[in-house]
């Protein structure tokens, strides 16, 4: 166990350090791979100190790259984080699910997409629609008339599963194969949670349907984003997000470092208020090493959120 580590961490190999800031691990990397959703922002606005973090890594020559699930590709993402406030001087590049995806539509990686064919029924809001375009595909409204499903996520953020359970059922019953753009189950906008297209997705494959996963976990992703910090050893790239499902098991079957947020959507199941602190939310250590047991995705340490 590293030594800017707490105190005792070592002392019992299963539990998860919980770490105040990042400044006392810094220097164990040289490129940091960080999530967006739950870890620099929440959909609306930037989490506090997340600024001054990137500034510092910035400033002290890490290579940063942000690797987000969002169904939009790259430019979508970065023209959003710019509206947010987080400009383009903070980080070195962008890697998306949607990019992912748009780019396995246009230029098949395997047969499963080869075979997709080209009319395509899009379950997604108007924002997600760069994914499919420039993609040679031809939109359709009915089941009956696809080749194929691509699943971006829900119109609005107050929708549930159930507002989507007919179109699915009726997809499954002509047979459609699905490709989704985000394989996350849910997401923090603001204070509440959304669904994403992986649980839609999820649902469709207790249909008997086949899906194709672009984004984390998946190791495709990590393979391109490695390629993004070309010239840094893997062992010493940090991956950085606030879902163990996704980020921290993705950055496991990578072979990367990681570290668990526990301000983002496990918020409500990890993180307790310190009263020696002010009140202030910190992460449960008995709460996240029991998650991580269960789960069996670890990451090297845990932190409330990504501050310095």
């Amino acid at each position: 166990m590293a030594d800017d580590l707490p105190p005792g961490a070592a002392a019992d190999a299963e539990a998860v350090p919980i770490l105040d800031g990042i400044a006392g691990l810094a220097g164990r990397y040289d490129g940091f791979i960080l999530d967006l959703w739950g870890v620099l922002h929440d959909g609306e606005q930037p989490y506090p100190g997340v600024r001054d973090c990137l500034a510092r890594l910035r400033d002290a020559g890490k290579r940063v790259c942000l690797l987000s699930n969002a169904p939009r590709r790259v430019d979508s993402v970065m023209a959003r984080l710019d509206e947010l406030g987080l400009p383009r001087d903070l980080y070195d590049a962008v890697l998306s699910s949607g990019e992912a995806t748009h780019d396995a539509l246009k230029h098949p990686p395997d047969d499963f997409h080869a075979e997709l064919g080209r009319r395509c029924l899009h379950i997604g809001p108007p924002r997600d629609d760069d994914v499919h375009q420039d993609t040679g595909v031809t939109l359709v409204d009915r089941p009956e008339d696809a080749d194929f499903v691509l699943c971006t996520g829900i119109d609005d953020f107050d929708e549930t599963l159930e507002d989507y359970a007919a179109l699915l059922q009726a997809c499954a019953e002509e047979r459609l194969p699905m490709v989704c753009a985000n394989p996350d189950l849910t997401v923090m906008v603001g204070d509440k949670t959304a669904i994403c297209a992986g649980r839609l997705a999820a649902y469709y494959e207790t249909l008997g349907q086949p899906v194709a996963y672009h984004g984390k976990p998946h190791p495709p992703i990590y393979r391109r984003c490695l390629a993004l910090l070309d010239g840094v050893d893997r062992t010493r790239i940090l991956a950085v997000g606030d879902s163990l499902r996704t980020d921290i098991a993705g950055a496991n079957a990578a072979g990367l470092d990681s570290l668990l947020v526990t301000g983002g959507i496990h918020a409500d199941e990890f993180n307790v208020l310190d009263e020696d602190s002010g009140g202030r939310l910190r992460p449960d250590p008995e709460k996240v090493t029991e998650a991580v047991r269960a789960r069996g995705h670890r990451p090297m340490a845990a932190i409330a959120r990504l501050v310095w």
